[in-house]
């Protein structure tokens, strides 16, 4: 956890560095812009196709910009962090996947011989959650089949539990992302109506400027929360995919278990 945090705090300085390099390269641009905005339209005709080379990822940095770093910067962390520990749940889903073919093979070769701790050392020395529930039914292999079968049940439930660690963090995120983007709309039409009274008159420039930055935080926030959903949802698709080799590795362990006690235990 410690190491995600780090993570976090360097990806969040790398972020919060880049949105002062884009303030600082653009304060020049926009500059330029109200320059030749006064220009014949002949120079204006020229500098069209030179702005358009920027591409989408210039539009995105303008647009974050416009939004104000107040707001979009809270939802740009919502995203770093809510990406940091879907990144760090997919690699721990990662490492907990084996060839469980393999290692049910391996474990009943070494029960048909009566070796017992054969059986354990190959559990003990295999990552995953598969191996720890093996291992765990192994080390009661001769307290009876019942026995087995209920420390196989509890230990599968702990080990579901590590699989789904983390995953509320994941959510909490994707409900904050969305709603930090409305938070900054409904304040930047707030900021919108004060410039309204100030002016004292329903100018359509006032009002579609205080509109269009307020609206630009909703979209970040929707952004962010769409990106974030698509990775839980694929996490959670590996942790159903491990759930189910758990339960179905655990009756192929209760099968061996009594194969077992009929050949060795007469």
């Amino acid at each position: 956890m410690k190491k995600l945090f780090a993570i976090v705090a360097v990806i969040g300085a790398f972020t919060f560095g880049s949105i002062q390099l884009a303030q600082a390269q653009d304060a020049p641009a926009a500059e330029q812009t109200e320059q030749q905005a006064v220009a014949p339209a002949a120079e204006t005709t020229a500098v069209a196709p030179v702005a358009e080379e920027g591409g989408i990822h210039k539009e995105l940095k303008v647009k974050f910009i416009e939004g104000t770093a107040s707001f979009m910067s809270l939802v740009a962390v919502a995203l770093v962090i809510g990406l940091a520990f879907c990144i760090e749940r997919i690699i721990y889903l990662s490492l907990a996947e084996i060839n469980t073919k393999k290692f049910m093979a391996s474990i009943e070769a070494a029960l048909e011989k009566g070796d017992v701790e054969a059986a354990k050392d190959i559990a003990r020395n295999t990552r995953g959650p598969v191996a720890s529930i093996y291992y765990q039914g192994l080390m009661r292999i001769d307290q009876g089949i019942d026995v087995v079968e209920k420390s196989v049940v509890s230990y599968g439930g702990v080990q579901a539990g590590y699989l789904e660690k983390g995953c509320s963090w994941i959510t909490l995120f994707i409900a904050m992302a969305p709603s930090l983007g409305f938070l900054g709309t409904v304040i930047g039409m707030v900021q919108a109506f004060d410039k309204i009274q100030q002016v004292g008159d329903i100018s359509p420039t006032v009002v579609a400027g205080g509109m269009k930055v307020a609206l630009i935080t909703t979209i970040f926030g929707l952004i962010v929360a769409l990106i974030l959903q698509v990775f839980y949802n694929y996490v959670l698709a590996k942790i159903e995919a491990l759930t189910s080799e758990m339960e179905d590795s655990s009756i192929s362990l209760l099968d061996m278990v009594i194969k077992y006690d009929l050949k060795y235990k007469k």
